[in-house]
């Protein structure tokens, strides 16, 4: 019985012994210059660059994406573009026009030239057709007390004649900007508009007695918007008007 266990312990010793010798010679022994586990989230650094390696400088700017916004684009950081870029559609880059839309700009820096004029082409029409209606309401929040003054006066004389008068746009074929001019807080800007209208005026009576109630006429007129840059009233008032050439 002993003998027969020991000649079974002896195989197990043996058959320990061979899987230790086989695990041994595929793993491996430690030498203590062991490079540890790889991190995958690690951050890696770039290998240092050998003396005979020349730098890549143009290959790397290829491979960066600029998004909008970002540091290296100029608009990110707040600085306007150009003033013949901005405004180039307005008039030239070294006119007068352009120092002067700059000049409002600086003081509100929401002004847009752009919207400006399509804001004096609705009030153009609003102030032509309420003038022929005798809107004198509407009118006052439109003009300048001087210029009101001189349309009311047009209003009241038309009225003592029995008078009536007719206005309608067909269109608007042009709004040019034509003058800027900017004195401390006052700025003003001169519009020039050419427009397709049907105007007539009729007699107590119905007949007509200036213009025409079916003939389309260009008119070309050249109005002055002004206001106080800063105030907190955003309305642009007329202060003058001409008739174009």
């Amino acid at each position: 019985m002993q003998n027969s266990f020991d000649m079974t312990t002896l195989v197990f010793l043996a058959l320990a012994v061979f899987v230790a010798w086989k695990l041994r010679s595929v793993l491996g022994q430690k030498t203590g210059s062991e490079q540890p586990p790889a991190d995958p989230f690690a951050r890696r650094e770039t290998p240092p660059m050998r003396p005979d390696q020349a730098p890549q400088a143009d290959a790397k700017r290829d491979n960066v994406i600029r998004l909008p916004g970002a540091a290296n684009d100029p608009a990110a950081n707040g600085a306007p573009p150009p003033a013949a870029e901005r405004w180039k559609d307005i008039a030239p880059p070294d006119s007068p026009i352009i120092a002067g839309i700059d000049a409002i700009a600086q003081q509100e820096a929401g002004f847009d030239p752009y919207t400006f004029v399509n804001g004096a082409k609705a009030a153009y029409e609003t102030i032509v057709t309420a003038f022929a209606r005798g809107d004198r309401k509407m009118l006052k929040g439109l003009l300048a007390k001087e210029v009101y003054d001189g349309f009311e006066q047009a209003i009241t004389d038309r009225e003592k004649r029995g008078e009536k008068a007719e206005s309608n746009f067909v269109s608007i074929d042009k709004a040019e900007i034509t003058a800027v001019d900017v004195k401390g807080k006052t700025a003003q800007v001169t519009i020039a508009f050419v427009s397709q209208l049907i105007s007539a005026t009729r007699d107590a009576q119905g007949a007509v007695v200036d213009g025409s109630a079916e003939a389309v006429s260009e008119v070309n007129d050249i109005w002055t918007f002004s206001r106080q840059l800063g105030s907190r009233d955003p309305n642009w008032l007329l202060v003058a008007t001409e008739s174009g050439a």
